[in-house]
């Protein structure tokens, strides 16, 4: 047997000044994911606890929420471990897992954020068939629909990339992501095509389905009242601003695959820690300051004697 195929350690050579700055990064980076987590939980836990937000569309910003928790809990530990560590590696098995993790997470987000379009869609221009067409089964399947589809798309490119051979060892990032394609002997064509196919049904065609709703909304809130408006801009904006956010930073992670080699090592590492800080930690402030409702559960959270 060849001896690449006995190496199953994969060496994250994306760290920048890792044995002077270990406790920097610690540090930072820690604080980061108690943030992420403590914000994030704390308004899931909200709309949780107060029945006047058991709405679809609060039901929709908790899961997306709760996805942001799970989707920086595949990357923040082990960065956190790394930094406190001698040797910055991971084993193929658990690079591949984290690749998975990372993609199906990470596409979910398009299809909360379409599921809250079409909410919003549905709430506003067709607000008489609002109560029959947002049920709650209608929202439990759109819920698993938006686990199920990016799962099944992110296991294909794993078994195909579980099966190809490696020649490099070295990954020139620090997590698993589209870096991993840099590791096989031979670029497989398949991969090229299903990467292909898996980033218009992800990414592309849930953003042209959310562009079109709010398209629809606009127009029916430029023909309506003061009131509609209001209420459209109130419930919109917060959507398109995370929507905005979350698709730049995914073509940050398009483009690190593509340009990577090209990259200083350190403008590589900044930008790829913008993929997976900015998102979870920004999506909780937008809800809680934008959303009127979440923003006074906050206040009465904090500063109950204000709240009557």
């Amino acid at each position: 047997m060849d001896y690449e195929f006995n190496i199953t350690e994969i060496t994250l050579g994306g760290y920048v000044e890792i044995s002077k700055y270990r406790y920097v990064y610690f540090v930072i980076i820690f604080t980061v994911y108690i943030l992420i987590i403590c914000s994030n939980s704390t308004i899931a836990y909200l709309i949780w606890i107060h029945k006047n937000l058991h709405e679809p569309m609060y039901v929709f910003i908790a899961a997306l929420l709760l996805n942001s928790v799970l989707y920086s809990t595949s990357i923040y530990p082990k960065l956190l471990i790394d930094f406190l560590s001698e040797k910055q590696i991971v084993t193929y098995s658990m690079c591949l897992f984290q690749f998975f993790m990372f993609y199906c997470l990470g596409t979910s987000e398009f299809f909360l954020l379409l599921a809250m379009a079409y909410d919003r869609y549905v709430s506003i221009c067709k607000p008489l068939l609002y109560p029959t067409i947002m049920r709650k089964n209608t929202i439990s399947i759109f819920l698993a629909l938006a686990w199920f589809i990016p799962a099944c798309h992110s296991v294909i490119p794993i078994i195909l990339i579980a099966e190809a051979k490696l020649c490099n060892f070295d990954l020139k990032g620090i997590f698993c992501n589209n870096s991993i394609y840099a590791l096989q002997c031979v670029s497989s064509r398949l991969l090229t095509i299903f990467g292909v196919v898996a980033l218009f049904n992800l990414v592309i065609l849930p953003m042209l389905l959310i562009v079109f709703s709010y398209s629809k909304i606009l127009v029916v809130s430029y023909r309506s009242c003061k009131e509609v408006r209001k209420k459209a801009a109130e419930t919109c904006l917060p959507h398109l601003l995370v929507l905005i956010s979350f698709s730049c930073l995914s073509a940050y992670d398009i483009s690190i695959a593509r340009v990577e080699s090209d990259l200083p090592k350190t403008a590589r590492l900044i930008m790829t820690l913008q993929i997976v800080l900015y998102h979870p930690l920004f999506n909780p402030f937008i809800y809680g300051l934008k959303m009127k409702e979440i923003s006074k559960r906050l206040k009465g959270l904090f500063c109950p004697a204000k709240i009557t």
